[in-house]
């Protein structure tokens, strides 16, 4: 008998699983499906993540390995690296993002009041885009250069809890600033951005949207001072000005004032000068928050030693979006897990954890923290407890 869940059963357990299954019906993803459903593929997919397995043969070899006790995880067919293959290539990847999206909003409702900086009062977002190479002759779709092929993944970071809450994958012939074509913007929120998004007329729609932005300007910006604020130059602040652009184009693309901001940071000695469309803030918090844009590419580094997204199991652009969205999924899944466990480690020490403990039928805090916790032997765990004894 069953005595207990493996730790791949206890984490798929935090999925909504009724949300999956309206992905799947959305995009009739198990349309004339025998076997091997799109939900064994994502927890297929996700046992892969999870254990940074190499290729299809890699997965084939291990979950068949652990045949015994796939069917408690969910996966009821028997694996083939070819099933598998056919349905990365198959399977709508729009089933993934959608599900991706649905845990991206259960993540960021978990993490809603993660302390950020207490002057902010509003969602701050950083947007930048990673470049992932492939090999133009294995991945003749992905364009980039004239010999060389890469995607994209452009990301929108909610800075507050670091979760991401836009994702769009595109050819890395895609450039960045187009993006923000794309973006809902919210109203009062902050948008930091680095200096390849300095597109002023997408920059003044995003201002008459009543949202703010921050960047850097490049060092041929064209502007008129109006006024200039007195700063304290013993914190690293050079000047404080509303301007007005001179440049023919961009006084045209951008006909109302700017704010523009020069910052010495006293750690590294940079110059660093800013524009931004908010006159309230004070000029060292608008210097901080352009500071916390790293974070989003400590999420780039993050997911792509962590995660497999830089090596992929499928050539075609279907496997490769399936591939990233379900890694993206995994993501969000950990983090979920880790904030209803109420974990204090860090989310790189629990992914340690459960991709060597993934087949062991122990508690998760048990594995985090050592306590010994029992299971109730009276009640097997792939059996509803119907009444209350």
């Amino acid at each position: 008998m069953n005595t207990g869940k493996t730790v791949f059963s206890q984490l798929i357990d935090y999925l909504p699983i009724h949300e999956f299954h309206k992905c799947v019906d959305r995009y009739d993803g198990n349309y004339k499906v025998q076997t091997f459903s799109c939900w064994e593929q994502f927890l297929t997919m996700a046992f892969a993540q999870l254990t940074y397995r190499e290729s299809l043969r890699d997965i084939e070899t291990c979950l068949r390995a652990m045949q015994n006790k796939l069917y408690h995880m969910g996966i009821r067919s028997k694996i083939s690296r070819s099933t598998l293959s056919d349905a990365n290539e198959n399977r709508d990847w729009r089933i993934y993002q959608d599900f991706a999206y649905v845990l991206i909003a259960v993540a960021r409702e978990l993490y809603k009041n993660d302390e950020f900086i207490s002057e902010i009062k509003s969602t701050a977002y950083a947007l930048d885009a990673t470049t992932i190479d492939l090999c133009l002759s294995l991945f003749p779709w992905a364009h980039f250069r004239k010999h060389k092929g890469a995607i994209k993944m452009h990301t929108l970071l909610d800075l507050n809890n670091n979760i991401p809450s836009y994702i769009k994958i595109t050819t890395g012939k895609v450039h960045e600033v187009n993006i923000l074509d794309e973006l809902p913007f919210e109203t009062g929120a902050y948008y930091v951005i680095d200096r390849g998004y300095l597109d002023f007329a997408r920059l003044y729609s995003l201002n008459l949207n009543h949202a703010y932005f921050i960047t850097r300007a490049k060092s041929n910006l064209e502007f008129s001072r109006i006024y200039s604020s007195a700063v304290d130059r013993s914190t690293g602040l050079i000047c404080d000005q509303t301007i007005s652009l001179s440049g023919f184009y961009s006084s045209i693309k951008y006909p109302d004032k700017l704010r523009r901001i020069k910052y010495i940071d006293q750690a590294t000695e940079k110059s660093l000068t800013f524009l931004t469309n908010n006159f309230i803030l004070h000029a060292l918090l608008v210097a901080r928050l352009y500071k916390e844009r790293w974070q989003i590419e400590l999420f780039f580094k993050w997911i792509k030693q962590h995660l497999r997204i830089k090596s992929f199991y499928g050539t075609s652009q279907n496997a490769v979006k399936t591939q990233i969205w379900i890694a993206v999924s995994v993501y969000l899944l950990v983090a979920i897990a880790k904030s209803k466990l109420k974990l204090e480690l860090s989310l790189y020490t629990f992914l340690q954890i459960l991709s060597v403990s993934i087949f062991e039928k122990t508690p998760i805090l048990q594995l985090v923290h050592g306590i010994d916790y029992t299971f109730n032997n009276s009640v097997p765990a792939n059996q509803l407890n119907l009444f209350n004894l």
